[in-house]
C-alpha cells in the first residue's frame, strides 16, 4: 500500500480528473479498501478539499466547488502547459498581463526543480504589432460580462461604438443600443469578437468586443440559432474573407509556376501547393479581389502561367498596365 501522502495526492488527482468517481471504482484504483478511501477523503476535507458524498447503488465521491480555492495537483505535462500558457497570456488582448505574471510566479515556485528548470529555458517574447495598428485590450470583466450572456443565452443589450463615444453617432445623436442574441465570444488576429444574432437587423453580426459597452439588466432567455454553415470558425473566417458563411475567399485561382513545391509551399498560406516537376508547380490560392490575388502571386517572381478562372487573367493585364505606367513618367490615362 503506497504511504499516506502518495495516496492522499493520487485520490486528489482522481477526483480532479472526472466529475463523479464510485467508491468501489476509487479503492480499485488505489488499491486500497473502501474503508481507505473513506479515511482519506475525511483528510482531504480537512485540507479543504470540498468532497461530497453521492448516494444510490453506486455511491461515491465527487470533488465540489469551493469558497475558496484549495491547492491543485498537476501532473508534469499540465504544469508545464499552464505555464507556457501564461507566458502568452500578454498575446490575448484580455487585459490580464499583470494577473498571467503573478499567477506563472506562484506556479514556478511550487514546481519541482526539474520542472522548474524546464520552464526557465522557454523563455516566450511577446512582440507588439505595429503601433499604427495597435491591438486594443479588453477588460477581463467585459469578456466575463460577454461569456456569461452567451452560456445563459440570454439578451444582451449594449451601446457599439465604431468611432464615436458611446451611445451617440458621428453626427452627435443619440443612437439605440443593439439588441442580440449571443452565441459565441470568439479570439481573432489578437482582438476578440462577439458573434450574435441582431434583432433589430434580423441578421448575423460579428461585434468587436472593445467597443462593446454591455447595459442591464441582460434580457430574456432565447433559443440557440444555427450558424450558417454550422461551425463558428468557418463563419468568422467567412465573414473576415467577405465570402459570408462558407469559409473561403471570394476570389480563388489557380496558375502554375517555374518554381519547386516546396519553396512556394512554404509563402503559400492557405494555398494548396501541387508538384508538377522539380522546378514546377500547381498553385490553387484565394484573397479579398482579383487584382490582389494576381499580386500575391505575382510576388513569387517566377514565369506565371494562369489556369483560371478568367478573371485572374484580366487582374494580371490590368496589373501589367497599372505597373507600365508606375515605370514612366507619363501620367497614367484617364478612365
Amino acid at each position: 500500500m503506497p504511504k499516506t501522502s502518495a495516496r492522499l495526492l493520487a485520490l486528489l488527482s482522481l477526483l480532479q480528473a472526472r466529475r463523479d468517481w464510485p467508491g468501489a471504482l476509487l479503492a480499485e484504483r488505489l488499491e486500497v479498501s473502501s474503508r481507505t478511501v473513506r479515511r482519506d477523503v475525511d483528510r482531504l476535507r480537512e485540507l479543504g478539499y470540498p468532497i461530497l458524498a453521492t448516494k444510490g447503488p453506486d455511491g461515491g465521491y465527487r470533488l465540489d466547488a469551493g469558497t475558496e480555492l484549495p491547492p491543485l495537483l498537476f501532473d508534469d505535462e499540465q504544469a508545464v502547459a499552464l505555464a507556457i500558457a501564461l507566458q502568452i497570456a500578454t498575446t490575448t488582448g484580455a487585459g490580464i498581463e499583470e494577473a498571467a505574471a503573478r499567477a506563472l510566479n506562484t506556479v514556478r515556485q511550487v514546481m519541482p526543480a526539474r520542472l522548474r528548470r524546464r520552464i526557465d529555458t522557454l523563455q516566450v517574447t511577446a512582440v507588439e504589432r505595429s503601433a499604427i495598428r495597435p491591438d486594443p485590450q479588453v477588460d477581463s470583466s467585459l469578456l466575463m460580462a460577454l461569456s456569461a450572456a452567451v452560456h445563459a443565452r440570454e439578451v444582451l443589450r449594449f451601446d457599439y461604438t465604431p468611432a464615436s463615444p458611446p451611445g451617440v453617432d458621428d453626427n452627435g445623436v443619440q443612437t439605440p443600443p443593439r439588441r442580440v442574441q449571443p452565441h459565441h465570444l470568439v479570439t481573432w488576429g489578437g482582438r476578440w469578437y462577439l458573434v450574435a444574432w441582431d434583432l433589430d437587423r434580423e441578421d448575423w453580426r460579428i461585434f468587436r468586443a472593445d467597443r462593446i459597452t454591455p447595459r442591464t439588466p441582460t434580457g430574456p432567455r432565447f433559443t440557440p440559432r444555427e450558424l450558417p454553415g454550422g461551425e463558428v470558425a468557418a463563419f468568422v473566417a467567412g465573414r473576415f474573407r467577405g465570402s459570408g458563411g462558407s469559409g473561403d475567399w471570394p476570389c480563388r485561382g489557380e496558375v502554375i509556376l517555374d518554381l519547386p513545391a516546396a519553396t512556394v509551399s512554404r509563402y503559400a498560406r492557405g494555398g494548396v501547393v501541387e508538384e508538377l516537376g522539380p522546378n514546377r508547380c500547381r498553385l490553387v490560392l484565394g484573397s479579398w479581389s482579383w487584382p490582389g490575388l494576381a499580386a500575391i502571386i505575382g510576388g513569387f517572381d517566377a514565369d506565371i502561367e494562369v489556369v483560371g478562372p478568367a478573371e485572374l487573367k484580366d487582374a494580371f493585364a490590368h496589373l501589367a498596365r497599372r505597373y507600365a505606367n508606375a515605370a514612366t513618367d507619363a501620367p497614367p490615362p484617364i478612365q
